[in-house]
């Protein structure tokens, strides 16, 4: 795709964004048509598991679907035009920068309403200054929850659990591998970041996952 559009002369006017999936999946999935057909073939319809997906998430802690990291980060690669080759930023972003980030570079101004309704304000905020090779303001917080797995990041800290499971918390500046839970030590800490956790959970409408299941049901 790069090599079409610099063939094309496109690529001085377009920024191409690629991320990989977050987190590999270890979930033990078998339904292929023909269970000896080789895996990746049109016949195949299998997972990897947990022994693969240990090995692409080393040494990030767990797997898809949780929010610890191994289950949610995943590198971001951009390329255009002021975007300097081989450039690295270590700065926190989120997938929720990326409408704000194309908006930006189309020069168009984020929608308020679709088809007469109200939006739900934008919470992401432009990379563009990043891949000049500038600094942003960061977000202030960020929140995440999956099927009762759930997070909140500040800065440097990590409040984040499983579902059932009570609050974790890390320096990801010095733990970026969740192995040392520093919860028990200093609970004031906690106790401020899960307040702001619900305040985000509130805003964007993230309700407790036994109560989704109820409602399906």
């Amino acid at each position: 795709m790069l090599r079409t559009l610099d063939e094309l002369g496109l690529a001085d006017d377009t920024v191409v964004l690629f991320l990989a999936d977050n987190g590999g999946c270890d979930e033990e999935i078998e339904r292929s048509a023909d269970p000896q057909a080789r895996t990746g073939t049109a016949d195949s319809f299998r997972s990897y598991g947990l022994p693969w997906a240990n090995a692409s998430n080393t040494p990030l802690r767990l797997f898809k679907q949780y929010v610890h990291e191994g289950g949610i980060a995943t590198p971001l690669i951009a390329r255009g035009p002021g975007i300097a080759r081989d450039a690295r930023t270590d700065a926190v972003g989120h997938v929720i920068d990326l409408a704000p980030t194309c908006l930006d570079y189309a020069g168009a101004a984020t929608p308020s309403t679709l088809d007469g309704r109200a939006l739900t304000p934008q919470e992401g905020r432009t990379l563009r200054p990043l891949f000049d090779g500038r600094t942003r303001v960061g977000h202030a917080s960020i929140g995440w929850e999956h099927q009762g797995h759930r997070a909140l990041r500040q800065g440097d800290w990590k409040l984040v659990a499983s579902h059932g499971e009570p609050w974790e918390l890390f320096n990801l500046a010095a733990d970026r591998t969740e192995t040392e839970n520093l919860a028990s030590s200093q609970p004031d800490r906690v106790a401020g970041l899960a307040a702001e956790y619900e305040r985000w959970a509130a805003r964007v409408g993230a309700r407790p996952w036994d109560e989704v299941r109820r409602r399906r049901r």
